[in-house]
């Protein structure tokens, strides 16, 4: 069970490592080959929670949560967390409740609650991986509660 967490986590780490290298956009320094963000711009960007970089294939925001949140669904892009700091418990699955796309993005439906859901307790160096498609939601969240979020975006909808 241990080497398959750390196999989990040692993924996560490369795979956001592997997105840290493509070329992004203007929210980070960028060469043919890499890209390069600042610990001073990431640490800011902490403090509110913020995007570091967003592209058509992949985002990377540097998340934090002070309370729950709203139900949502992403039809397209699949969620690669990594806890940094904090506790917060996450529902998933099941049926996500009033749900409605954003007027803004149509690829994102955010509604009051999920009924039937897993709940999953998630802390310091967890992984958790939310596939496009599958509602979520943060319930119990023990402030404040930073998190990278790789979001991969599949040109499949769910």
């Amino acid at each position: 069970m241990k080497n398959s967490i750390r196999t989990t986590r040692l993924l996560a780490v490369a795979v956001l490592a592997l997105v840290l290298e493509a070329p992004s956009g203007a929210r980070a320094t960028t060469s043919a080959s890499a890209t390069y963000l600042a610990a001073a711009q990431v640490s800011a960007a902490f403090v509110k929670g913020m995007p570091l970089v967003e592209t058509g294939g992949y985002k990377i925001h540097a998340s934090r949560r002070e309370a729950p949140g709203m139900a949502e669904v992403h039809v397209r892009d699949t969620d690669i967390i990594y806890v940094l700091d904090g506790t917060a418990t996450v529902v998933t699955g099941g049926t996500i409740v009033d749900g409605t796309a954003l007027a803004t993005n149509a690829e994102e439906i955010r509604g009051s609650s999920i009924r039937g859901g897993v709940a999953q307790r998630l802390g310091k160096g967890d992984v958790f991986i939310v596939p496009n498609g599958v509602p979520h939601q943060f319930t119990e969240v023990a402030a404040p509660f930073l998190y990278y979020v790789v979001k991969a975006t599949s040109g499949e909808r769910r």
